[in-house]
């Protein structure tokens, strides 16, 4: 093994040009790609909706039907990806993600916009997202560059929202929605030739540690045993909850308040913007504070920023500083998340067990953009999702105090 590819073996059959920093850097690349779009997609609401009379709850349930679908499929792809290694599950993400964009940009009916929008971009996502990125870091990076690595999977994920939104909103206002999601699609195509950086080898019982030689139902046993596990799955459901609201609503939340149509663009991307800063400062701060701690104060903040935007009136000016705000917590409770479970558990089954805890991320994501629409519909008003973001946020930030940071006990090994 060589001392300066840390954990990557001779084995992957791949070379020695894979060191840790073209790694970090074909991995952010991925993040940055398939973060972007899927982040702008509440930009085609409006456009959408106009063009063929539909309501908001239509899209509205494409989208939570994504987000449902990206959680759930999300540890299937990683248990693939821990048993086959990264790269076929990271192609036929991102050809499915390709896909759905393509079948969005044709679609007239409600049907194919929850097949194109919600089914192919949700699986999609479930292969070749920021999460199965953050897999590899863990699994291909010596210990003491997996802290940084995380944050800055994270937060290119921020980046890629912070260049899709404007640059989004510019397509759509010169050439059109259709090909915005065109241009869009061929851009996920470059995911494949990146991904073959970051291929994990096929995992066997020859190459794991003694320690972390389980079987995948006793590594799923041991997680929904252990009591800090499941607190940290249930925090994680607020975050889905609130991220996912906001990134498909507050455009035509913006909109509805009279705000310009062009400051939806830039408070989103002001929120991708600072969540570099928030990603980064975290994958920072969880080396040298309780990670719990962090998690806590971040959803805590997140409240508070939610409870003070809609406090005041809404003009261009409160709605950036939102953005900026909220950004400083949007990802950031990615790092410490997955820290946690890789701490609790190891790396064998990390992209099984983080994606369990995003199943639970992603079930937030569909009601926060599913009930969004409902109640828009219902009452002409987001204000009850709004409180009830606020109320899940101080829920998360209590959740996460009791977690115990430390390895799970392991008195005897399991053979795989």
């Amino acid at each position: 093994m060589s001392a300066t590819t840390g954990d990557l073996r001779p084995s992957s059959g791949l070379g020695t040009w894979r060191t840790p920093l073209v790694i970090i850097i074909c991995g952010c690349l991925i993040a940055l790609l398939s973060f972007g779009p899927r982040s702008s997609l509440g930009f085609f609401v409006q456009p959408m909706s106009r063009e063929f009379t539909w309501g908001r709850d239509v899209f509205g349930l494409a989208l939570a039907l994504q987000n449902l679908l990206w959680g759930l499929g999300q540890p299937i792809a990683g248990a693939i990806a821990d048993r086959f290694g990264i790269l076929r599950v990271m192609i036929v993400g991102a050809l499915l993600y390709a896909g759905g964009l393509l079948l969005m940009r044709y679609s007239t009916a409600p049907l194919s916009l929850d097949l194109g929008a919600g089914v192919l971009i949700g699986f999609g996502l479930s292969g070749c997202s920021f999460n199965l990125v953050l897999s590899a870091f863990s699994k291909l990076l010596p210990p003491e560059k997996r802290g940084f690595a995380l944050g800055a999977g994270t937060a290119a994920g921020s980046f890629g929202q912070f260049l899709f939104a404007p640059f989004g909103v510019a397509m759509i206002d010169n050439f059109g929605w259709q090909a915005a999601l065109t241009v869009f699609a061929l851009l996920m195509l470059l995911i494949v030739p990146l991904s073959l950086a970051i291929a994990t080898p096929p995992s066997t019982s020859s190459n794991e540690p003694v320690g972390d030689q389980q079987s995948f139902k006793t590594a799923l046993a041991e997680a929904f045993g252990h009591r800090s596990y499941v607190l940290l799955v249930l925090g994680f459901f607020t975050c889905g909850f609130q991220l996912a609201f906001i990134t498909v609503h507050l455009p035509a939340y913006l909109a509805d308040r009279g705000v310009a149509a062009w400051t939806g663009g830039w408070v989103v991307a002001a929120i991708g913007l600072f969540n570099i800063i928030g990603s980064l400062s975290v994958g920072w701060l969880q080396n040298k504070y309780p990670k719990r701690y962090i998690l806590s104060l971040i959803y805590f903040a997140r409240a508070l920023s939610i409870m003070a935007f809609i406090s005041f009136p809404i003009t261009t000016f409160s709605a950036i500083v939102f953005g900026a705000a909220t950004g400083l917590t949007w990802l950031s409770t990615v790092p410490p998340t997955s820290a946690l479970v890789a701490l609790m558990f190891g790396t064998r089954w990390f992209a099984t067990l983080y994606g369990f805890a995003f199943v639970s991320h992603q079930v937030g994501g569909f009601l926060g953009v599913w009930l969004g629409g409902v109640v828009f519909e219902q009452f002409g008003s987001y204000t009850p999702i709004w409180w009830l973001s606020i109320f899940f946020g101080v829920l998360s930030a209590l959740i996460n105090l009791p977690i115990v940071e430390q390895p799970v006990a392991r008195p005897v090994a399991q053979p795989a």
